[in-house]
């Protein structure tokens, strides 16, 4: 056996190979500054090298009929279940640090993506290693490559300004009430904090662009995205203990329209609205109510 499974040593070495560079392809410390560098991304690459041993190793075992490695394989597989509760458990201990934070929702969707990319990882180097064993070495690298634009599709998803308009809109201060266009935000008691408003304050207007997206933007995960994001790429301009200068995002009941109100450190309109129309739209937070059979005319279940 030992002299069998050595036939699979290169096979297995360029899988491991291409399904770490997968990994470091799939790496991204962006605005969000997660995962950390260095030490959050050392544990996020040997990650990837355990899953793309994992999946290297799997299909000599199957071609060997190896069903005991198959089993341990499966078993480890399913440990990476574990990496989406740590990076859960992480970020909400560190979204009590945040003066804006970024809510259960988004970082239940990072978590998410953590244990997804592994996942990825072990179908690159499954991918890899076949071709090798069973065609040619070239073969394989052409495919390797090729699977570095599927994980990349993957990763890709819609942003909010692809199911919504987002415009800047005008900030109104009556008497203590305050609001974006003529959707109420709440009321702001002191003159100070009015007067902060005042100066610094941005509002933005989100339309969404049908009946699906209507109900998305409503969800209240997706709303505390978008403050979180512009608030931390362009900052925010408030301190802990200041519950009157908290930004804010309430919906029109009629319309369905979201007034969001904004304290930026840098008070550029055009940017404010360009990085909301960029928040990833969140897999919670999407709804497809159109899909119903009850909205389609259908008889049946939903």
């Amino acid at each position: 056996m030992t002299h069998s499974y050595a036939q699979y040593a290169v096979p297995v070495a360029v899988g491991v190979l291409f399904g770490l560079l997968a990994r470091l392809n799939m790496l991204r410390t962006d605005y969000r500054q997660y995962p950390t560098y260095p030490h959050g991304r050392i544990i996020h690459v040997a990650l990837g090298l355990i899953a793309a041993l994992i999946g290297s190793v799997a299909i000599p075992s199957v071609l060997q009929s190896d069903w005991t490695a198959i089993t341990f394989l499966g078993l480890a597989a399913q440990q990476f279940r574990d990496v989406r509760n740590m990076e859960r458990n992480m970020l909400q201990q560190l979204d009590s640090m945040e003066l804006v934070p970024r809510g259960v929702a988004y970082i239940e969707g990072i978590a998410q993506v953590f244990e997804g990319r592994n996942y990825l990882v072990i179908f690159t180097s499954v991918v890899v290693t076949f071709l090798v064993i069973k065609t040619s070495i070239w073969w394989a690298v052409l495919a390797g490559v090729l699977t570095f634009f599927v994980n990349s599709w993957f990763m890709s998803g819609k942003v909010l300004g692809d199911i919504a308009d987002v415009q800047v809109s005008k900030l109104r201060i009556d008497g203590p009430n305050l609001y974006v266009d003529d959707i109420y935000i709440m009321n702001v008691g002191l003159e100070a904090d009015r007067a902060v408003i005042r100066e610094n304050g941005v509002g933005l207007i989100v339309t969404p662009k049908n009946a699906n997206s209507l109900v998305t933007i409503a969800n209240l995960g997706q709303r505390q995205a978008i403050l979180h994001d512009v608030s931390s790429i362009l900052g925010v301009y408030r301190d802990s203990g200041e519950p009157a200068l908290v930004p804010l995002a309430k919906r029109d009941m009629k319309s369905g329209r979201l007034g969001v109100f904004l304290l930026p450190e840098e008070k550029d309109t055009s940017k404010v609205a360009e990085v909301a129309r960029r928040v990833p739209v969140l897999d919670s937070a999407i709804r497809l109510p159109s899909e119903a059979s009850v909205n389609q005319g259908r008889k049946g279940g939903a």
